[in-house]
């Protein structure tokens, strides 16, 4: 795997169609017994529906689940990737073979349930901070099999991806440091692998260990759970260490978004949110057959 995920269109549409082929594996198998009950040249037209205002993210995997069924599809959205559709809105309208439709239906609806919820509550999450230098990060605390789709749906929401994984980035957490004797200790152990890594951070949970990190050269620290005054004093620490040895802050631990303005207030650059990719609430979508 490359270091990095680019997410670029071609790269999305590759992951997109394997994140639909393994999907269409574990629900269709061997073959959908009940669309066996439709005529095979039957053709059929099809809406779906959002049942609540939401960010709609999942477009590629939508359409990548559509044409392994019918690679002759016929797929319109009215809503755009990333744009906020209404309530009772057709974002999508859809025509083609109707075993197909029919096949896809579930499939398709669970990503665009899925990651519309992500983008949305990113959006959300972003919106509440607007105005500030802070800006909202994800983790890693996402579903197996679907992580690099989560933090895709992040970043059509409006927020930045944390790191990929364990091999494509350095987060040195407590028990590093405790292993390793020390943040300065931690940070002078990990020189040799940080070349290959995006970027190096250490957490902290104390002002003295802020210090040593940034005395030892850190770039980038997460702040772990600090009330207010610690961190706004955190911040100050930060900006009078000077160009050469600030570091990027982030905040983490214990975050909701009623608490949120009032962190991103403290002057600090990122706050990673986990409840972005693990606690989500799918968004209501229905598909409506209609004859064709």
């Amino acid at each position: 795997m490359s270091l990095r995920f680019d997410f670029s269109a071609s790269a999305v549409a590759a992951l997109a169609l394997a994140d639909a082929t393994r999907a269409l594996q574990e629900d269709v198998a061997d073959g959908d017994l009940t669309a066996s009950l439709v005529a095979p040249d039957r053709r059929a037209r099809a809406r779906v529906l959002a049942r609540e205002s939401a960010v709609l993210c999942g477009a590629p995997w939508v359409e990548a689940t559509l044409r392994q069924l019918d690679p002759q599809v016929r797929i319109t959205w009215l809503c755009g990737e990333g744009e906020r559709c209404a309530a009772d809105q057709t974002v999508l309208e859809i025509e083609g073979a109707a075993r197909g439709l029919l096949t896809a239906e579930r499939t398709s609806l669970n990503f665009l349930q899925l990651l519309s919820a992500v983008a949305t509550k990113t959006a959300l999450y972003a919106d509440a901070i607007q105005g500030t230098r802070a800006r909202i990060v994800d983790t890693r605390k996402t579903l197996p099999g679907l992580r690099l789709a989560q933090k895709y749906a992040v970043r059509t929401g409006g927020g930045l991806n944390h790191r990929i994984g364990l091999y494509d980035a350095v987060l040195i957490k407590e028990n590093h440091i405790a292993a390793a004797g020390g943040v300065s200790a931690a940070l002078r152990a990990v020189a040799p692998v940080a070349a290959q890594a995006a970027f190096v951070e250490v957490e902290v949970e104390t002002l003295a260990q802020l210090s040593e990190a940034l005395e030892a050269g850190a770039r980038m620290v997460l702040l772990d759970n600090m009330d207010l005054p610690t961190l706004r004093e955190a911040v100050r620490i930060n900006d009078e260490a000077g160009n050469d040895r600030k570091a990027v802050l982030e905040i983490s631990g214990g975050v909701t978004l009623d608490g949120l303005r009032a962190l991103a207030d403290t002057g600090v650059d990122r706050i990673s949110v986990g409840a972005l990719t693990k606690d989500v609430k799918a968004i209501d979508f229905s598909m409506r057959f209609q004859e064709g």
